[in-house]
């Protein structure tokens, strides 16, 4: 984490010092919260639509802060005149211009990592193949906004070799100043989907968004981009970007054509086996790796497509083929991507309940397809949030999605969702029945989560499989939790 002076702290963030004697107070750490605040930290009061962290700061000091940051536009409480203040013009702009210069002060290589779909995971897996190597510090949770990712980029240790920073956004510009702030060597974008259609309007405009992490790359620095989405690899933009920024650009995904590609996969509920293809001007850097075949501890294709941009990023950091395989398969995941829990009488249940958009739940449904073994495959779905006026079309175009070879049996939850249950009953060659109508067909909508999960406990046997999905708010991880009950 930061160790600096106060003074030194005052001149990286573009403030002063309430009083230059302040400056030789020796600062470890910051804190947004009061409530957290340990010995010696700084205190950082950020100000919100319903709070203002500046009403916490005597509590902060109180708590053992060294120090506070204060917006000048809010009046000094007589309580706080004589203590080390550093004052700014506005305390979200000094945050992050304090990890913006601290970054610069680092010793360290960063990767950045942005998409609509899979920058969690991408991050764990990059994170945990490097480790194998280097002492890595990766975004914690889902710490990626303009907040969460200076105060990740402060946390980090002068002995780190790599930091692995997660950029999410949800409108233009955004990506832009994280990746101004962490300026990464190796920039990635997953993939362009879906997500934040209501702000940005259109797949192309949520592709132009995440092509803003270029604007950060440091000069040399390599862009590794999913290279099955036309939006990114017929970007008229694309290349005036990267020369620009003086970058270089690697592709991976399944399709032919790509850099990295991977062949000859075997997917189960709890891993995927794979080879590695490699593009002529990669062979000579597979062949220096030793790196063949990998297999990861996570199911589906598309988690294979994002362990291609591990392996890709270890690869140019100079990373050996056996550190890269170890790394892989010791992934440690943040909760709730498509992880694999037993239900109560033994079914397998697949908990992906973390959040959802029309490119995600395709992929969900994807692998369930190419799942083989069971008695009955049954897609448990929940709102999609956030996707714009065309909302209820989307969901009926999911519902499309899923066909009688894909799936056995599917349950929706939420408004919206009647739309999937809709779409995908026209699939199935029936009629969608609500949860106040008597049957057990194989679609059905639900208005209330228990009788959904009624349902579940009455048709589930040991033998089935279940996928759970839907957006945050929609909180399906309680049926998986009732699930794991008896």
């Amino acid at each position: 984490m930061i160790k600096r002076t106060l003074g030194a702290i005052a001149s990286m963030c573009g403030g002063a010092l309430s009083d230059p004697i302040f400056a030789d107070i020796g600062i470890v750490g910051v804190t947004k919260d009061s409530r957290d605040v340990r010995q010696g930290q700084l205190y950082i009061p950020l100000v919100g639509d319903n709070f203002d962290g500046h009403d916490f700061a005597v509590s902060a000091l109180e708590n053992g802060a060294a120090a506070c940051l204060w917006q000048s536009d809010r009046p000094l409480p007589e309580s706080l005149a004589a203590v080390p203040l550093v004052l700014v013009q506005d305390t979200l702009v000094a945050l992050q211009r304090l990890a913006s210069k601290y970054r610069d002060e680092l010793d360290i290589r960063v990767i950045g990592i942005t998409g609509s779909n899979g920058k969690t995971t991408t991050k764990d897996m990059v994170a945990s193949v490097l480790g194998a190597v280097f002492r890595v510090h990766k975004t914690a949770g889902n710490l990626n906004n303009h907040i969460g990712l200076p105060l990740t980029v402060l946390q980090l240790d002068e002995t780190i070799d790599i930091a692995v920073l997660e950029m999410g956004m949800s409108g233009f510009g955004e990506i832009e100043l994280l990746a101004s702030i962490g300026k990464p060597d190796i920039a990635i974008i997953t993939n362009i989907g879906d997500a934040h259609m209501l702000q940005l309007g259109s797949r192309q405009g949520i592709a132009k968004a995440k092509l803003e992490i270029i604007a950060g790359l440091k000069r040399g620095g390599l862009l590794l981009m999913n290279g099955d989405e036309p939006l990114l690899t017929d970007n008229a933009e694309l290349h005036n970007m990267l020369s620009a920024a003086g970058a270089k650009v690697q592709t991976f995904g399944l399709e032919a054509g790509n850099d990295w590609r991977a062949a000859n996969m075997s997917i189960t509920t709890t891993a995927s086996e794979f080879d590695i293809v490699a593009g002529e001007n990669m062979q000579d850097n597979t062949a220096a790796s030793g790196l063949r075949a990998a297999s990861i501890p996570l199911p589906g294709q598309h988690n294979v497509a994002n362990a291609l941009a591990a392996i890709a990023a270890a690869i140019r950091l100079g990373v050996d083929g056996e550190s890269i395989r170890q790394g892989l398969q010791g992934i440690e995941l943040t909760g709730m991507r498509i992880e694999p829990v037993r239900a109560y009488n033994g079914a397998m249940v697949l908990n992906d309940a973390y959040n959802a958009n029309p490119t995600a739940v395709r992929a969900a449904i994807d692998l369930v397809a190419q799942l083989d073994g069971y008695r009955r495959k049954w897609l448990v779905l929940g709102d999609m949030l956030e996707l714009g006026p065309d909302e209820a079309e989307m969901h009926r175009e999911i519902g499309m999605y899923i066909t009688p070879d894909k799936a056995d049996a599917v349950l929706t939850f939420g408004e919206l969702s009647k739309q999937t249950a809709r779409g995908s009953a026209e699939q199935f060659g029936i009629q969608a029945v609500s949860s106040d109508e008597a049957g057990e067909r194989a679609v059905q909508s639900f208005d209330d989560k228990e009788r959904l999960i009624e349902r579940l406990h009455a048709q589930l046997q040991p033998e089935d499989l279940v996928l759970v999905k839907g957006s945050r708010g929609m909180r399906m991880e309680q049926i998986v939790h009732a699930l794991q009950r008896d």
